[in-house]
């Protein structure tokens, strides 16, 4: 019997530099700022919290210790998504 990995491997996803305005995401070869002002939700919650991102899928990004999903395209484009849950 072989056992071989199914699917394709997902690109390493990671987190740059935290301040106090947001922080910065990167992404294959791409650095994508997240501001608290677009994602309140990662304001005042510990950095290693922050830290702990995975990329699941192709452009889908989950902080299991905050239970946030986010795509690409609302990171890339928060003015497109306007309503915003509160932390």
């Amino acid at each position: 019997m072989n056992s071989r990995t199914r699917g394709t491997p997902i690109s390493e996803v990671e987190i740059t530099n935290v301040s106090a305005h947001g922080f910065w995401l990167l992404v294959s070869d791409r650095e994508l700022f997240l501001s608290y002002d677009d994602f309140p939700w990662f304001k005042d919650v510990p950095i290693g919290s922050i830290l702990n991102v995975e990329q699941p899928t192709a452009g889908h990004f989950y902080w299991p210790d905050l239970d946030i999903d986010l795509g690409l395209e609302s990171i890339e484009h928060p003015e497109r998504f306007p309503l915003k849950a509160m932390p």
